[in-house]
């Protein structure tokens, strides 16, 4: 399944819609006021589904997820020289992408394809297109992008 994740043009804070290919709005996207990146997902009937926080003092950044009010795990970001590299803690999961970190792959722990994750250039807002191999883990991979493009947010600015 593809969803096109945009990022709204005027927002003071991280706002989100995420759609199918036929334009259907899937789930939306509201940053909160908090220390650090806090996201919460809200589903098309505008019910919060998951959550996407920020920990603060951290040496490196780290993103914890929720499914509802469940912890489900965590992401953060490896010290490295070149490619950026994270460390998933979620279904064992891990991040295999380019320098550039527009284009990657979510791979599960035995090594098979769970979701394709690419920007699409020469928009107004970060618009990306993820494809997900099992409509099962839509969610998860979803959080797993918003907490990268959040980490990558917090770099550039």
């Amino acid at each position: 399944m593809r969803l096109l994740f945009k990022q709204r043009f005027f927002s003071w804070f991280d706002s989100y819609d995420i759609y199918d290919e036929s334009g259907v709005t899937l789930f939306t996207v509201k940053g909160q006021l908090s220390w650090g990146h806090c996201l919460k997902i809200f589903d098309a009937a505008g019910n919060e589904v998951g959550t996407v926080k920020q920990r603060v003092f951290t040496l490196l950044p780290k993103f914890d997820m929720y499914r509802g009010e469940q912890y489900i795990g965590c992401i953060k970001k490896e010290f490295t020289l070149f490619k950026p590299r994270f460390c998933i803690d979620v279904n064992g999961w891990q991040v295999e992408g380019n320098f550039w970190e527009w284009d990657y792959n979510i791979l599960s722990s035995t090594g098979a394809l769970v979701a394709v994750v690419s920007k699409q250039l020469f928009k107004w807002t970060d618009t990306y297109a993820i494809d997900v191999q099992n409509p099962a883990d839509i969610l998860c991979a979803l959080m797993l992008v918003l907490a990268i493009d959040a980490e990558k947010c917090s770099r550039d600015h």
